[in-house]
């Protein structure tokens, strides 16, 4: 099995349409979250800035977003209308 080195050789290995809603992603932390540094962890991309901050990941049907628990614990109200950790969002 194929596991990509970074975050650019991840996003290439999806379809057009796929690689443009990762690099939005990709974009959207980078704007918040400027000086974090991209990485692979658990075969995933994500941004490490004192820790992991975040991961993402695509998948057949969906792109999955999964904060850190630490700022799971910071947003919680916030994300009280939601199950569970994790936010999808759907593509096909």
């Amino acid at each position: 099995m194929y596991k990509p080195n970074n975050m650019d050789e991840y996003i290439a290995g999806f379809p057009a349409e796929v690689q443009e809603l990762l690099q939005q992603i990709r974009e959207a932390i980078k704007n918040v979250v400027p000086h974090a540094e991209e990485v692979m962890s658990y075969e995933m991309p994500a941004f490490r800035l004192n820790g992991i901050l975040v991961w993402f990941a695509a998948y057949k049907n969906h792109i999955g977003f999964y904060p850190h628990s630490s700022g799971i614990e910071v947003f919680k109200k916030e994300l009280s209308g939601y199950r569970g950790a994790k936010v999808q969002c759907n593509f096909r």
